[in-house]
């Protein structure tokens, strides 16, 4: 049974889905104003791992994830690009796009956008009008935060607490609400700022509404899981809380995960863009290579911190190279293997152990260290049984599914062997032949020219093989 913490009682939860093997989960998208970070990308990498794993136990995920395409950021982005702010968002969505590829992250079964849904942020902040909960104020809308009894849950805060920090707050927004705790919904128009008509004059959404709204217009009035980066807890996810349950009356959300920062330098400080002390998915996956910064990323426990260095960027890379070696192993070893030789129960009970650690340790709130500790003992199973003298083909065929399998939960995915391109192919067969015709300067001279392409050849009983350094 999977369990999550939950982060609204803080306590792990056995996860029961309101539809039988189905998972309803909307995960905060970025403002798409400048190229993610490796912070941001914690948050995408971490709950593709939660989804995949899903998939894995063998659940039909619906994950929606927005972008935020309409934000005081990207109007300023805006300004200073001289274009408009849909060209800012349009830029930036496909970037995020290209990075999130180069990392293997699956793209969400929808990415809605704030500009698509203004007729529905403009239906459901009626509503709230009309309950009370909401009101205008010189072409604003606020929320009555106080309204809403359960405010403060997920944050673990008190409405006291809030008011004594939301007391010190000044300026002209704060004189026109009826409480310094409430919260904008719609934001009446400056000039030259994108905005649309409502019935409250020109002007655009909050922020915390967006969500409300795409969550609960895409995967119903409650869903599942609701998730974010850990800066999100307060005070975007109480608020979105406070709206969605005060329009439809029912819980918003049955789990709430949120994963734990990046941090970097000898003071381990977040990584963020207001810190400028941020390293872009673009520019990083220039200089390495993207699934050695996915591996990095994908196997720490999602709301752990993780430090972001060279030393451990190499500890990754390190890392990932002995699982790729391993996979390699098994693959050229297949071409071997004995299609006739009989079944070994207890090889198929060690896989089957090796397996059940697996979905246990994954099972637990998706404990990506432990996970990976599993992998790890596989990989080592997998090089010890393709060095035996005589291997059967359909153990070795099943242990290297399962192999795969597990690995793509962390969506690492490996090519074999029998992939490499021709010239490889005809440099590796002359090198054959010149070591039969003991031309032993020819030979090295052949594993230098590969070794300057990226490619490690290794001599092994089996043959030839080959890997990526």
């Amino acid at each position: 049974m999977i369990k999550i913490h939950n982060t609204l009682t803080r306590e792990k939860e056995i996860f029961k889905p309101i539809e039988e093997n189905k998972v309803r989960m909307y995960v905060c998208g970025p403002t798409v104003y400048n190229y993610i970070h490796i912070g941001n990308a914690r948050s995408t990498i971490a709950f593709d791992v939660i989804r995949r794993y899903f998939e894995y136990r063998g659940y039909e995920v619906n994950f929606v994830s927005n972008f935020t395409d309409v934000d005081d950021k990207i109007i300023k982005a805006a300004k200073e690009l001289s274009i408009t702010a849909p060209e800012v968002a349009d830029r930036f969505i496909a970037a995020f796009e290209e990075d999130t590829a180069a990392l293997n992250v699956k793209p969400a079964t929808l990415h809605p956008r704030v500009i698509n849904h203004i007729p529905d942020i403009l239906a459901f902040i009626e509503t709230l009008i009309e309950k009370g909960y909401a009101y205008e104020a010189h072409g604003d809308v606020y929320y009555r935060t106080r309204k809403f009894e359960h405010y403060g849950e997920l944050s673990d805060q008190s409405i006291d607490e809030l008011e004594v920090g939301a007391s010190q707050r000044t300026g002209a927004e704060q004189a026109i609400k009826e409480d310094p705790l409430d919260f904008a919904l719609w934001k009446s128009a400056k000039p030259d700022e994108i905005s649309w008509e409502s019935p409250w004059g020109e002007g655009r959404p909050g922020w915390h509404i967006e969500c409300s709204v795409m969550a609960t217009k895409h995967l119903g009035d409650t869903i599942d899981i609701h998730g974010g980066g850990q800066d999100l807890e307060f005070p975007h996810h109480e608020n979105e809380i406070a709206q969605s349950e005060a329009k439809t009356g029912q819980r918003f959300a049955n789990y709430w995960m949120h994963n734990g920062y990046v941090t970097i330098g000898e003071d381990d400080a977040k990584m963020s863009k207001s810190l400028g002390n941020f390293v872009t998915v673009h520019d990083l996956v220039k200089e390495i290579d993207p699934q050695v910064l996915r591996f990095f990323m994908a196997t720490t426990q999602y709301r752990r911190p993780i430090r972001y260095s060279e030393a451990t960027m190499k500890d990754a890379q390190a890392n990932l190279q002995k699982l790729r070696t391993a996979f390699e192993n098994a693959a050229f070893r297949q071409d071997t293997a004995e299609a006739a030789l009989a079944d070994d129960q207890e090889k198929t009970s060690e896989l089957q152990v090796l397996k059940d650690r697996f979905v246990e340790e994954m099972d637990d709130d998706f404990n990506a260290a432990n996970g990976i500790t599993v992998v790890y003992e596989l990989a080592k199973w997998l090089n010890n049984y393709s060095d035996q003298e005589k291997v059967s083909a359909a153990i070795l065929t099943a242990a290297l599914e399962e192999f795969t399998n597990m690995l793509n939960v962390f969506g690492i995915e490996f090519q074999t062997a029998g992939l490499l391109d021709e010239e490889i192919d005809q440099l590796i067969e002359e090198r054959n032949q010149a070591r039969k015709d003991k031309n032993f300067a020819r030979s090295d001279e052949i594993r230098d020219q590969l070794k300057e392409q990226g490619i490690i050849l290794e001599d092994t009983p089996q043959g030839v093989r080959w890997r990526r350094a």
